[in-house]
């Protein structure tokens, strides 16, 4: 039983500051309000977002995808590194929805810690609205939770979903459209994106290396913590441009190149990718020297170079590449389409 002499407990003793998290709102909004677009009918603060699907859509189909920044967050909090995961948050949702062909319309976050840091929190957003603003979507909402005793001082985790819209008849599915003879571009990565950083880390770990090096004419820190591209605005210009004639998209995430462009293909059909196509970006090569990593290995854990994968009718190729290349898209053509047992694999890289 408490004393009198004993104060009464608030829930600022317990660890939860909900001033901090009043001043974080306040830091948020007008984040936030420069991701607004057409369909947004509320702002961050209320119980829920609210967001009308466009009147220039006569049948829509609403898309949405979910993800978090895998362990690429352990190099955030060890380097203090804070400004691009957010960005790299929304990119992994906006990307894989956009391989259907839809449109990202607005975002919400989870960030969850064990005491609230403003500032460090504040990057983060920043990170998730610049990400919102690149992809063209409006960040409606989301929730900051402080949760005492669960994450150790100095940690957080992050959790975000995208909701985008295509109309039905517009919608892609490779498995239906891909077919022998269609030629697979690739689309440039802008490093390791957010995946495989559980070995990359341990190549760190191995070589000692520090995020203050140079490495090929940059801080290892800056190379190693790019942000994932968003390929939202250009491929959604090419499906405009050149509709059915992008028959399938593969984001090239978790899984690499091997595991992710066979989810686009129907039995029976195998994506042959040329490794000479293109020239594996400098952090790979020293990834795969340094872990001594068997090149398979590296095609299933990395994009190595390749962040997003379409595979496009032969006579409509070299076009694609010419316009996404004037979007500003470095386009290598990989590769094509080929017929294969059902028991083949269904990407050789070689």
């Amino acid at each position: 039983m408490m004393s009198d002499s004993q104060k009464n407990l608030t829930y600022r003793d317990a660890g939860v500051d909900i001033d901090a998290g009043e001043a974080l709102v306040d830091r948020i909004k007008p984040l936030a309000a420069r991701t607004l677009r057409e369909g947004v009918l509320s702002g961050i603060g209320g119980f829920g977002g609210l967001f009308e699907i466009p009147a220039r859509y006569k049948t829509p189909v609403l898309v949405s995808g979910t993800d978090g920044v895998g362990t690429k967050l352990r190099l955030a909090f060890e380097w203090n590194r804070h400004d691009t995961v957010g960005i790299d948050l929304v990119a992994m949702s906006v990307n894989d929805i956009l391989v259907q062909g839809a449109e990202p319309l607005f975002f919400l976050d989870y960030f969850a810690c064990g005491k609230l840091d403003v500032d460090v929190a504040a990057q983060v957003v920043g990170g998730i609205a610049k990400g919102c603003e690149l992809s063209g979507c409006a960040l409606l909402g989301g929730e900051t939770a402080e949760m005492p005793g669960m994450y150790p001082d100095g940690e957080y985790d992050l959790a975000g979903f995208a909701v985008g819209v295509v109309e039905k008849s517009a919608l892609i599915d490779g498995r239906e459209a891909v077919q022998p003879g269609d030629v697979l571009l690739g689309l440039a990565s802008s490093g390791a994106h957010s995946n495989g950083y559980s070995l990359l880390r341990k190549v760190l770990e191995y070589t000692g290396a520090k995020p203050e090096e140079t490495f090929n004419g940059q801080l290892l820190g800056d190379v190693v913590m790019a942000p994932t591209r968003l390929y939202v605005k250009p491929v959604l210009a090419a499906l405009s441009q050149f509709g059915p004639a992008i028959k399938g998209l593969a984001h090239i995430t978790g899984g690499g190149l091997l595991e992710n462009v066979p989810r686009i293909l129907r039995a029976g059909l195998q994506a042959q990718i040329a490794s000479s196509a293109w020239a594996m970006p400098a952090l790979f090569e020293w990834l795969q020297r340094e872990g001594r990593i068997d090149s398979q290995e590296m095609y299933r854990v990395f994009n190595c170079g390749i962040g997003m994968v379409l595979a496009v009718a032969a006579d409509q190729a070299e076009a694609i590449k010419q316009f996404l290349t004037e979007q500003g898209e470095t386009v290598y053509v990989l590769g094509d389409i080929k017929t294969a047992d059902e028991d083949a694999s269904r990407t050789v890289v070689a």
